[in-house]
């Protein structure tokens, strides 16, 4: 008779039970923080806050160090919200500037609109195909590393044809980060919903972002 197989049927509940909370967690604060970043948005723009420049990349990896700090704490939730808010008043600006344009509104719900669909499609198809995407760790790393490099360039230089490609590149990194992301949290790869939350949100920003530069240059408007 086998006596360890009760165990390990336990052993695998549990972990399955895990694993839902987990997601559960990750999912309803990444809403909660994206709701919370459209706020922050929307009192950006009706006061019109200027361009933050250098500033948004100070804010935000202090920001983003302070939450790696806390995660383990009641006061990591506080540091989410903070880092998500900042974002958020960090896009008011950019916002206007789009619906500033000709058909800047549909161009703000088109880049929006396809930023959930590829989210809500890749974390689907992590989560059903139970795939394993932990490969995507190191050249995830290196790509987003040489892309915002790229993208330093692109904004002291004044080279907007680099630009696009950079914007073209967060695209898909962002994609795979989603991948990797939601992998990671089902392989047990990451077990602390902040920073899972943390990525996750940090992708779909990227993802907006670039595709609203994107759709506004072929638009003919940027």
């Amino acid at each position: 008779m086998n006596y360890d197989a009760q165990p390990t049927v336990v052993r695998s509940q549990d972990s399955v039970l895990a694993t839902n909370k987990l997601l559960r967690n990750t999912y309803s604060l990444l809403a909660m923080t994206l709701v919370f970043s459209a706020l922050t948005a929307g009192v950006s723009m009706a006061m019109n806050f200027p361009h933050m420049g250098l500033l948004t990349l100070v804010g935000y990896f202090g920001l983003l160090f302070l939450t790696m700090k806390l995660r383990n704490s009641a006061w990591g939730i506080v540091s989410v919200f903070a880092l998500t808010g900042f974002m958020g008043l960090t896009l008011g600006p950019m916002l206007n500037y789009y619906l500033s344009m000709p058909n800047g509104g549909q161009m703000v719900m088109q880049a929006m609109g396809a930023s959930g669909v590829i989210f809500l499609g890749l974390s689907a198809y992590a989560v059903k195909s139970e795939k394993d995407f932990s490969f995507m760790g190191g050249f995830l790393f290196v790509g987003i590393l040489v892309a915002f490099l790229a993208g330093l360039g692109a904004y002291f230089f004044e080279m907007p044809g680099l630009s696009l490609a950079v914007s073209a590149m967060f695209v898909l990194l962002m994609s795979g980060l989603i991948l990797y992301q939601t992998s990671e949290i089902i392989h047990g790869g990451e077990k602390n919903y902040i920073m899972a939350t943390i990525t996750l949100y940090v992708s779909i920003y990227n993802l907006f972002t670039s595709l609203l530069h994107l759709i506004g240059t072929f638009s003919g408007d940027d």
